[in-house]
Parts: C-alpha cells; structure tokens; sequence
C-alpha cells in the first residue's frame, strides 16, 4: 500500500519547512497543503510493529513514510509479513488530500479524506476513481491513522477491508524507529 516516486528531490523527517527548495538554479513555488496531507506528514520516519488481522492472526508489519518532490508528495513502503506495497499521499488540484494505495490484493484504491482532526486522519474509497465491487473484488475499504499520545512515538492504523466479499476489519499497532 505504499507508491513510489521516480526522480526527485528526498527530504529528511529534520527538512526545516522554511528552507527554500532550490533544483540548479531554479527556486521552486512555496505550496499550501491540506489539514489532511500536514497530518499524514507527521507520520513520516520509520515505523515497526504487528498487525492483528481479521482471523486473529498477528503479523510483523513495518513502514516507512518518505516526503520526496520538494515536500509534495509522502510516499509509504509498507511491508505486512514480508509483502511489500506502496501507497501515496498528495494533494489534488483543489487542495485535497488523496491516497493511493498499491495493495498486494492486486487492486489501486483511490481514498478522499472522510475526517481530519490533530493526530489522526481517516480516509474512505472513492468510488469515482476505480469502480471496485465487493461482489468482483477484493481491495482496501478505508484506512485510519491515529499518532498516540503526545510524544508521537507510536500509532494505531485501522483498516477496513472487502475480502471475497465480506467486509473485515484489522489494526496495527506501530512505533516510531525514527
């Protein structure tokens, strides 16, 4: 559930956000971004935990959030029990938070935020960027993200998703490596 991006310009979790980014000789535009893609932002760094799925079973799980673009994009590298995916988060041209989520199911599920609030951003399919079914396909419902507690050192990432039609939940529990 994670995207990449080809070339671009990588940022450390330490990038200071009133540096100009300068590519040769050209100073790249200043962008405003969502409440959405700022609170996603927080979650870059690497992450390490277990996830409990639906059936009860518990599995190493890890990311790592990268901004890259000049600060545009987030990409995340998830891996679940070995399996890697990427997801993206960028904001669209009407200054709204999408996700894209390359899941090992197969699919690419487009999410428009559902709610945004200090520490936690939840996200839901939308419909009109991939036309999946539950009766036709298995894929990715929603996704929330919830920073815990103060210090920022660990999540909760709850999950909805359509397997052979049946609609499951499950959660990860995750802590900041870095």
């Amino acid at each position: 559930m994670v995207m990449a991006m080809a070339s671009s310009v990588s940022f450390s979790a330490h990038h200071e956000e009133s540096d100009p980014i300068v590519i040769g000789d050209v100073e790249m535009t200043e962008v405003a971004h969502s409440d959405g893609f700022n609170e996603i932002k927080k979650m870059v760094g690497k992450w390490e935990g277990k996830l409990t799925q639906y059936t009860g079973a518990v599995i190493d799980v890890s990311s790592e959030f990268n901004l890259v673009s000049g600060g545009n994009l987030i990409t995340e590298r998830l891996i679940e029990d070995g399996v890697e995916m990427l997801t993206t988060y960028s904001d669209d041209k009407d200054g709204n938070l999408v996700v894209k989520h390359y899941c090992a199911l197969g699919t690419q599920p487009v999410f428009k935020v559902a709610k945004v609030k200090n520490d936690m951003v939840a996200v839901s399919l939308d419909a009109s960027h991939g036309g999946y079914h539950p009766e036709h396909h298995s894929y990715v419902n929603s996704m929330t993200w919830t920073v815990n507690g103060e210090s920022g050192k660990s999540a909760t990432v709850d999950s909805t998703l359509y397997i052979d039609g049946e609609l499951v939940e499950q959660q990860s529990v995750i802590n900041r490596i870095y």
